[in-house]
């Protein structure tokens, strides 16, 4: 005990101090110790969750890159694909077109070849007739004075009917 006196220990109050110690240390665990860790696991906790959600958003960011990327590829083949479906569609136009624009022209020609065929026919007639009634007036003017009218109605004839023969033919 002397060892304890020449520190300046009194039992007595150390007994008190250590109680006084003992209630404090109590009083800090449970009202702020406890609640300073129940803050900090709450705080941790809530960290975690954070890097969580970074993580979830950087693999999400990932994905929508991706996604975006296949989007621009498909749309990129798709463009393609329409300008070489357009390109075609466009040279079957034009060769339709083409074909239509043929088909037109050589049935102008046909219908204008037609006309002039049958104004050729109808001019021939024509000139045949023309020829005809000439051809009479000049052999009735020749034949005026050689035979008698009768026999001139009938050469007339004759050489109409025969003239009309190779018009017609």
């Amino acid at each position: 005990m002397e060892l304890i006196h020449k520190f300046g220990l009194e039992p007595s109050l150390f007994l008190f101090q250590t109680i006084n110690f003992l209630i404090i240390a109590f009083i800090l665990k449970k009202f702020l110790f406890n609640p300073l860790k129940k803050m900090f696991d709450e705080r941790k906790h809530k960290v975690e969750q954070c890097l969580q959600d970074v993580e979830s958003a950087r693999i999400a960011l990932e994905n929508a890159n991706e996604e975006k990327q296949h989007i621009l590829e498909e749309a990129e083949n798709n463009a393609g694909t329409l300008i070489a479906a357009v390109k075609v569609s466009i040279e079957e136009t034009k060769e339709q077109a083409a074909r239509e624009a043929k088909d037109r022209s050589e049935q102008i020609v046909y219908d204008a070849k037609q006309k002039v065929a049958a104004e050729f026919e109808n001019m021939s007639k024509q000139i045949g007739k023309i020829s005809a009634d000439i051809s009479g007036k000049v052999i009735s003017r020749v034949l005026s004075n050689l035979f008698t009218d009768e026999e001139k109605q009938k050469l007339i004839s004759r050489a109409l009917e025969k003239i009309d023969e190779k018009v017609t033919n």
